[in-house]
């Protein structure tokens, strides 16, 4: 390769900065959700995974509420600067509201008006209130009287009762009263709030559903007898609703001695912090509403009502119950890792890719099997961010130390809706022997890295895992990710040294193959751009491409923006949120962003460098997000064989690329739209070609 030419680049960059060129955060991430929804209008979907993408979309949005909604209320109390794209913290919440009123109402008339009607179609009702038969609803009264009304303990509202305390997320039927209890007080106003242990779905026996397998939701039974609650009184009017509650966990770590307890001091007060989004029955009197909002401290934009169940997403109880195949996607046969020697004999001759969910999991897991029952094997390291129950990983690791194995294992106690669960993996690793630790303070470790030392002959050797997702064994049947199981020395000992890092109070090392946040892939990434950007300007071809689930780090935008100017043709294959810009004249015409939709949930992160005709591969655990690339523990690492390398970019860039079913274009206005085949081109599905074998 010849020497680059020395140009001037351009210094000020403070045009990249103008706001206009920047996509909210908050907005594209509920972009997504209507990109996911989309998939529950397909018909050419079967019917309960369309059923499954509806739900999907709504537990995204709890969530989205849970942690970004509130992290922006958050913002506007303390009086936080714009962000990026010049919106205020108020006006972001103002926007919020009405796109996610717009999602919800989307949501609710894809459930009323295509799924239920699919769903008798194909002999499944879900009966609401009013479509009951005498039978049905006698049946129901029995039910209410036998399995529910015991459990319940109604609330009414008085001076000696004040307003109660509603769990996040849990469903509350808000009831009118008139009249006086048998001590004489005036009814006005009572809750009734539904235990998790009922079920939020209830089949009605086969003999009651005219033919079809007949559901109806807890809350229409609820609202429909809660009268027999409240004997002698007249009931109004019962309207269910749902409050939705901050649930990002804070813990000061450098104010805590023990992170573990702090967190569980935590956890107990999760489901009562404060509240952020109140979804209630549209026919709900406005007084009522009144009532609601003043004692959640909500205001008006953070009322959404519903016409339909509030937990909408309990539906996808459905897709279980049912054993209906002929309405789910066909099964898909993974193909399984050929080691007829052995796991590390196959590593130790050459490095193993999979590409999950089509190449099966199973090979990871033996891999840590087989590592715990080898008397050769002297250690075992590993991150572990989520595993899922019952994990057959937990269970080699815990074997391992009981085989007299050193194994260390980094568990981040502060991964999202999982450190519960997290904190009795700890427990449960430390009561086995196994040296727990829990990453670094003011930094989660996200890396998702295994690291295996075994003696052969005179000599220790390292075997390596790294992948871009967790080590769950159900989310790698479900979510695409890249796993790289390598004996490559250089790999080795850079893994080593980050786990010197985690474990130990080692300083920062400088690796030889891996990049790693929070302190080279930021930079590394920037330095990339940058060297496609010096080939551009010089007259040659400058080109990335790169695949991840979220965008929105302002150096890497405007870095990626200044090399578009400069000429490079970038490709950024963004399933989520994407705050960048393309096809802005002048500025980002050479940078095109779709995003991918499927059956499986898009989850790999590669980066492709053209680098003057020797390409560079990397895959990573990290998005290029702020928290990704500068407050968290990730690993970045290259594809060092050229097959395997080819083989990446064929699958899981190009094959992307070429995608004109499931693809959305990023257009500079700010909206995606949906591709489709050209008139003289077939029709091609990414991950419809990788489960043919591509």
């Amino acid at each position: 390769m010849s020497t680059l030419v020395p140009i001037a680049l351009p210094t000020d960059t403070d045009s990249l900065r103008e706001p206009s060129l920047y996509i909210n955060r908050e907005l594209s991430q509920l972009d997504f959700n209507f990109r996911v929804l989309a998939q529950a209008l397909d018909p050419q979907v079967p019917v309960l995974e369309r059923l499954r993408f509806m739900c999907i979309s709504c537990t995204n949005l709890d969530e989205f509420f849970e942690i970004r909604a509130a992290a922006v209320r958050h913002a506007q109390e303390f009086g936080l600067p714009p962000a990026p794209d010049g919106m205020t913290p108020q006006a972001i919440l103002n926007a919020i509201h009405d796109r996610a009123a717009e999602l919800v109402d989307q949501q609710y008339r894809c459930w009323n008006e295509t799924l239920r009607p699919a769903l008798h179609e194909a002999g499944i009702d879900v009966l609401g209130r009013h479509s009951w038969n005498h039978r049905q609803k006698r049946w129901l009264r029995a039910y209410f009287r036998n399995e529910i009304m015991p459990v319940l303990s109604p609330l009414g509202l008085d001076p000696s009762h004040p307003f109660p305390k509603i769990l996040n997320k849990s469903l509350n039927i808000v009831v009118v009263l008139k009249g006086t209890d048998a001590f004489g007080r005036a009814g006005h106003m009572a809750i009734v709030r539904a235990p998790r242990s009922l079920p939020r779905i209830i089949q009605l026996p086969d003999s009651l559903g005219n033919g079809a397998q007949t559901y109806v939701f807890l809350s229409s039974v609820l609202s429909t007898f809660v009268e027999e609650l409240f004997p002698g009184m007249e009931v109004q009017g019962a309207y269910q609703f749902r409050v939705t509650r901050n649930s990002e966990l804070v813990v000061d770590e450098e104010e805590v001695e023990n992170l573990a307890l702090a967190l569980r001091d935590e956890l107990v007060d999760r489901g009562y912090r404060p509240a952020v989004r109140l979804e209630i029955a549209h026919d709900c009197p406005r007084e009522i509403v009144r009532t609601l909002l003043q004692n959640f401290g909500l205001t008006d934009n953070a009322v959404y009502p519903i016409d339909g169940p509030v937990n909408l997403n309990r539906v996808i109880q459905l897709y279980d119950l049912l054993a209906r195949p002929d309405l789910k996607y066909p099964p898909m046969s993974p193909r399984n890792l050929r080691d007829s020697d052995g796991i590390f004999e196959t590593v130790a001759r050459k490095d193993v890719l999979l590409h999950h969910p089509f190449d099966a999991f199973t090979a990871v897991l033996d891999l840590i099997k087989q590592a715990a029952v080898d008397p050769a094997v002297l250690a075992i390291k590993q991150t572990l961010y989520r595993t899922g129950k019952d994990s057959q990983i937990v269970d080699a690791l815990i074997l391992a130390a009981r085989n007299g194995k050193d194994v260390t294992v980094v568990v981040e106690l502060r991964a999202r809706f999982d450190e519960e669960a997290n904190l009795g993996l700890a427990d449960r690793l430390q009561e086995a022997g196994v040296q727990v630790v829990y990453g670094v303070v003011g930094f989660k470790t996200h890396a998702k890295m295994l690291l295996i030392v075994r003696r052969e002959g005179r000599k220790l050797r390292r075997y390596v895992h790294l992948g871009t997702g967790n080590y769950h064994s159900g989310t790698a049947r479900a979510y695409t990710d890249l796993s790289l199981i390598t004996a490559d020395a250089d790999i080795g000992n850079d893994v080593h040294l980050l786990f010197q890092q985690l474990s130990g109070l080692a300083s920062k090392t400088r690796l030889k193959r891996l990049l790693q946040s929070p302190f080279t892939l930021h930079t590394g990434l920037l330095q990339k751009i940058e060297r496609e950007m010096r080939l551009a300007a010089s007259g040659r071809p400058g080109r990335i491409i790169a695949k991840m689930n979220a965008l929105n780090e302002p150096q890497v935008v405007r870095a990626l923006y200044a090399a578009s100017q400069a000429g490079v043709q970038i490709d950024l294959i963004v399933r989520g949120a994407c705050t960048l810009r393309p096809g802005v004249p002048g500025v980002s015409e050479n940078i095109r962003v779709r995003s991918i939709v499927g059956r499986f949930l898009e989850h790999s992160r590669v980066y492709w460098f053209g680098n003057d005709g020797a390409s560079e591969l990397y895959c990573a655990s990290a998005d290029w997000l702020e928290r990704n690339l500068l407050r968290r523990v990730e690993t970045c690492f290259p594809i060092l064989d050229p097959e395997l390398a080819r083989r990446v970019y064929r699958e899981v860039l190009q094959n992307y690329l070429d995608d004109n079913l499931n693809a959305w274009e990023l257009h500079a206005d700010g909206e995606y739209r949906k591709c489709a085949p050209a008139h003289d081109e077939p029709p091609h599905s990414a991950q419809m070609a990788l489960m043919q074998g591509l």
